[in-house]
């Protein structure tokens, strides 16, 4: 674990997987009580909008999967622009969800959310597919073993660890803004724009990681379900 952490091109990707996961889960559990506090949505149209958010989720995906099977393979770069451009344009799709907080009821939030969730789902299957391609990078451990499940290993560490960690964090930080403020839209508001912000610093990351990432080739397993 120490060799691979001490390779700077994995420990900049764990950065990345763990600032982007943070960020992609941080709205989790607040997205369905938002609607509510917000614009009236009933538990039965909270839930529904949960739904959609996946389903956005789901396509985005699809999409990713079928532009990389068809334009991706042998394309440098491909990776990288998925990754950086995920993460942009997730943090889009949070700064307008901020907006929508402040204006309220009359906001298109059901197509703000798909957006976004279109937005999550290319950006986790592109930084899927690169943890996949950079796994065997690197070179052998100094035993001559192979590290690519250590790579993985500590790779999905981090992303579980940011997942959860964000879920707890995008909660609180939408009680206290709540508590402090006596508007729950500028409250909510605030936590969208700084998950927004989080996702930028991903893009970043995902940007400086291009070298690496420009390198790698989209593998097969990008598309679900092949």
């Amino acid at each position: 674990l120490r060799e691979v952490w001490a390779d700077g091109q994995a420990r900049r990707f764990t950065i990345f997987v763990f600032v982007s996961m943070l960020a992609y889960s941080a709205q989790d559990l607040i997205l369905e009580p938002f609607s509510g506090h917000v614009f009236g949505f009933t538990p039965g149209e909270s839930t529904a909008l949960a739904g959609t958010q996946h389903g956005g989720v789901f396509l985005g995906m699809l999409l990713t999967g079928a532009v990389a099977s068809l334009w991706g393979k042998g394309r440098p770069g491909f990776l990288r622009a998925w990754s950086t451009g995920g993460c942009v344009a997730s943090a889009g799709a949070l700064c307008l969800l901020a907006l929508g907080a402040v204006h309220g009821p009359g906001w298109p939030l059901s197509l703000n959310v798909f957006f976004l969730g279109v937005s999550n789902g290319a950006f986790a299957v592109a930084a899927i597919s690169a943890m996949m391609a950079l796994a065997a990078e690197g070179g052998p451990a100094a035993d001559g073993s192979g590290r690519e499940g250590t790579r993985i290993g500590l790779w999905g560490a981090a992303q579980a660890i940011g997942f959860g960690l964000g879920g707890f964090l995008g909660a609180l930080a939408a009680d206290v803004a709540r508590a402090v403020s006596t508007d729950a839209g500028p409250a909510y508001g605030a936590v969208f724009a700084a998950e927004a912000v989080l996702f930028l610093v991903a893009a970043l990351l995902a940007a400086r990681a291009g070298r690496q990432l420009a390198g790698a080739s989209p593998p097969r397993a990008l598309v679900p379900g092949e």
